[in-house]
């Protein structure tokens, strides 16, 4: 490729607006443009990037047995009724009626599109287990997209998805897949990737694993204990807490705390710790105006949502207090009766003595309250968000530490959710009609080159692994104008292009800052330099991104050198 007719431009300045550092590197180094909110235009080096990704990742879903296929972007209603999904999605999922009003969605996941190819086309045990899977353009309306290609619109994305007569079938493949998305990840150039145990969510199924990105910028946050090798998502990690000593327990007695609302301002007035408070959360279930949640924790906690919805089986919103009987800021458990109201106590409520409530009325606050005396709780859960320095649900060790990370990739175990709702079955061994098991399997094309992007930028640009750097040499000769170092130049590149090498040939008459400045966003791993010095010795320098020592090699050997090179960084990434 010649950098004088490649499209896009680059920028020695960061746009002012963008604070992710690997966000404004991208913009700065001509590898996208913004079209619209979380919507992306990829020029022609983050695209080659892109096509390497997406190389890497049919590679490995073809080691296991993956079968490619494609399906579409626009699906009828209908479908989405069968699952349910249809009307428990939200505004992320766009709907729209065609020319005929006949309702449509536009695909932002594909397990009801999967169900309906399988069911119409397999119908026998003999044919299972199989995957199919697609790499193809998606769109959810993201409230708020960020990060550049880390939290997007419209995107690309890797979906599989597994059919299986027997759970233990199931438990065979979807360890095959973990495997092979560790290699995937690996092999794109990623160093300080986990697997955590992760929440469902919408997908639904009882076990799923994310793949997380461990780094400052990640918007998700992870429970993690160095000690044993536990992993959680913040969504599903446990939350137990180390022995507080609540001091002597006491008779509650009412007391005023005015206009004292907040658990701080509480904490504050009374002289107490928050850990010696009651807060209570309340939520509102979503497309049930009948029912709500109230929520009792230790004062010190927060109340992880996701835990939530599980237990009362629905999405929940912030309630409106405006028009209820409960008092904003002074709601407490004792003596409180609500009709039509889940009442959830945490389980870092128990056998707590000296706390502080609200007393369900303006301006007072209960202290001196004993949970065992006087609350009749039935059964405590935990609806808290972990901490660091908690105990490890496993070893047991006071180790966990929050660390923050980006998805880079999720697998599900389904069940028999997309399945049985759509009445897919097969036919068993014995002729009996049978409904598979399913596994669901995702990797995002855009936000893998975003994060590796993010975890190898410097303040010169971005250092590309070599098996995905859009290409693997830069040929930046100096004073090409020259006679000598042109041809020398010409002659190289074809030679490197003969050879199968990716080089990025930087033919412009321009200074040497320029141009190295330019090899540095655009990040092959290996720079090639020709000019009349080298060439007075019949050499050419080589440097390199990662910043190793550089070379002066003779021409007549660069090219093997350079295959050399090439070779070893990728049986790297391969091993």
């Amino acid at each position: 490729m010649l950098l004088s007719k490649m499209v896009g431009e680059r920028s020695k300045e960061n746009p002012s607006d963008i604070t992710i550092k690997s966000h404004a590197t991208m913009m700065r180094g001509g590898y996208m443009k913004q079209v619209a909110n979380g919507i992306y235009s990829l020029l022609p080096p983050a695209k080659r990037i892109a096509t390497k990704i997406e190389r890497i990742i049919r590679e490995e879903m073809d080691k296991i047995e993956g079968q490619e296929v494609l399906f579409p972007v626009v699906m009828p209603r209908e479908l989405w009724e069968e699952s349910g999904r249809f009307d428990s999605i939200g505004g992320e999922m766009v709907r729209f009626t065609d020319r005929n009003d006949k309702g449509m969605v536009l695909g932002m996941t594909h397990e009801e599109a999967a169900v309906h190819m399988a069911r119409n086309t397999v119908s026998s045990y003999q044919q299972m287990p199989f995957m199919i899977y697609q790499i193809q353009t998606k769109f959810r309306d993201e409230k708020r997209a960020r990060g550049g290609l880390i939290r997007v619109r419209e995107f690309t994305m890797k979906d599989g998805y597994s059919f299986h007569i027997s759970q233990e079938d199931l438990d065979k493949y979807y360890d095959r897949c973990f495997a092979a998305y560790e290699r995937i990840f690996s092999r794109i150039g990623m160093k300080n990737f986990i697997s955590v145990k992760a929440d469902s969510g919408m997908m639904g199924g009882s076990v799923s694993h994310e793949f997380m990105l461990l780094t400052e910028i990640g918007e998700d946050t992870i429970a993690i204990c160095d000690d044993c090798g536990y992993r959680a998502n913040m969504e599903v990690a446990d939350c137990i807490l180390n022995t507080f000593d609540y001091g002597t327990d006491c008779a509650s007695e009412e007391v005023f705390t005015g206009d004292a609302k907040e658990i701080s301002q509480v904490c504050e007035m009374l002289s107490i710790a928050s850990e010696n408070t009651i807060k209570a959360v309340s939520f509102a279930i979503k497309d049930d105006t009948e029912k709500s949640c109230l929520v009792f924790l230790r004062g010190d906690l927060e109340v992880n949502e996701a835990k939530v919805k599980k237990i009362v089986q629905g999405e929940i919103l912030p309630s409106d207090l405006s028009s209820s009987e409960l008092v904003a800021g002074n709601i407490g458990p004792i003596g409180l009766s609500l009709k039509n109201t889940v009442m959830l106590f945490d389980e870092s409520l128990q056998g707590a003595v000296n706390m502080v409530c609200g007393a369900n009325k303006a301006d007072f606050h209960i202290k001196g309250v004993n949970i065992a005396r006087d609350l009749d709780v039935k059964k405590f859960v935990n609806v808290s968000k972990a901490i660091d320095n908690a105990i490890c649900p496993i070893c047991k060790t006071s180790h966990i530490t929050l660390k923050n990370g980006i998805e880079i990739g999720n697998i599900f175990q389904l069940g028999t959710k997309y399945s049985s709702a759509m009445k897919m079955t097969v036919l068993d061994q014995n002729g009996k009609a049978v409904t598979p098991i399913m596994g669901c399997y995702g990797i995002g094309v855009g936000r893998a080159m975003a994060s590796v992007a993010e975890e190898n930028v410097d303040d010169r640009g971005i250092v590309w692994p070599m098996s995905i750097a859009p290409w693997q040499v830069s040929l930046c000769p100096l004073k090409v104008n020259q006679e000598s170092v042109k041809l020398a130049s010409d002659t190289l590149y074809s030679d490197l292009q003969n050879a199968g090498v990716e080089v990025l040939y930087d033919d412009r008459n321009a200074s040497p800052g320029f141009k190295f400045a330019d090899a540095e966003l655009i990040g092959a791993p290996i720079r090639l330099v020709i000019s009349p010095r080298s060439l007075e010795t019949n050499e050419v320098e080589v440097a390199f991104r990662n910043g190793a020592e550089k070379e002066m090699v003779a021409i007549e050997n660069i090219l093997s050198y350079v295959q050399e090179k090439i070779a070893t960084a990728m049986a790297e990434l391969n091993k």
